[in-house]
């Protein structure tokens, strides 16, 4: 058998949060809150580590100062002056670590098995590109679905916000959607209709998702908004610049986003 230099290949990269566009948190920095939650001593987790003092605190700042509450605090007493204890916020990032490293861990896993299959790897990199070019990608759970002779009408709840989608009855069956069942609706930029919240406009699109502007980019002819929904969730939509001036879109400013149901596409974590 020729030899294939796929046969030997392995994916391997490691997992880092940036917070506003700079490096926040990595495997050490979460491995450093986690040692100074277990010992409530920065020294003690800066030697666990074979860290300076000064080289922990230096991390520590550096978290602290990106993002939006500390993560970490100093106490009265004990050595350097008091001890440090995590902050809600510090163990919550350590939560959402933990749980993208494992989401982390599995996707390394699959795409090394893919490497060894060039026709499987040229499959998974068309999804990778599908996934992509849908600005949107929303998680969400289904609450509903109403089968029809040939489609179907799923809902998802995104966090409080219900999206409708119309997919083929075949697809529902495909998908494996059931009550309850975690779901991702793409809904491409371009597919999103923006209107103030205020507008009053009865329409036939089943989807209203309002929230606030929070980044307008204005391009030669069009404008890429960045909506944060009520729910948590961002949307973006691509308009043009002409009728972002005739909504007289601002940052902060309220805004609905209106979809069709049919332009909502569902997909499933295999």
């Amino acid at each position: 058998m020729p030899y294939s230099l796929a046969n030997d290949l392995a994916a391997g990269a490691a997992l880092r949060f940036d917070l506003k566009q700079q490096r926040f948190a990595g495997h050490g920095r979460i491995e450093l809150l986690r040692r100074i939650g277990e010992t409530g001593s920065i020294s003690q987790a800066a030697k666990a580590m074979n860290m300076s003092y000064k080289q922990a605190w230096d991390a520590v700042d550096a978290m602290n100062n990106l993002a939006a509450e500390p993560l970490v605090q100093r106490q009265a007493g004990g050595r350097h002056g008091g001890g440090t204890t995590l902050t809600p916020a510090g163990q919550q990032l350590i939560t959402i670590y933990e749980a993208a490293e494992a989401v982390h861990r599995r996707f390394l896993i699959q795409l090394s098995q893919q490497l060894h299959d060039v026709a499987q790897f040229n499959q998974l990199l068309g999804v990778m590109h599908m996934k992509v070019s849908a600005r949107n990608y929303l998680r969400g759970v289904v609450t509903a679905i109403k089968t029809g002779p040939v489609n179907a009408e799923v809902t998802l709840d995104l966090n409080g916000t219900p999206l409708v989608a119309i997919i083929t009855q075949e697809s529902v069956e495909s998908l494996g959607l059931t009550i309850g069942s975690e779901a991702f609706a793409l809904i491409k930029a371009s597919f999103v209709i923006l209107t103030t919240a205020d507008g009053g406009l009865k329409t036939s699109a089943r989807n209203r998702l309002c929230g606030t502007v929070e980044r307008i980019n204005t391009g030669a002819i069009n404008s890429e908004v960045v909506l944060a929904l009520d729910g948590g969730a961002r949307l973006t939509a691509i308009i043009t610049n002409d009728s972002a001036v005739e909504l007289a879109l601002t940052v902060g400013k309220r805004a609905c986003a209106l979809i069709k149901a049919p332009h909502v596409i569902l997909a499933v974590q295999d």
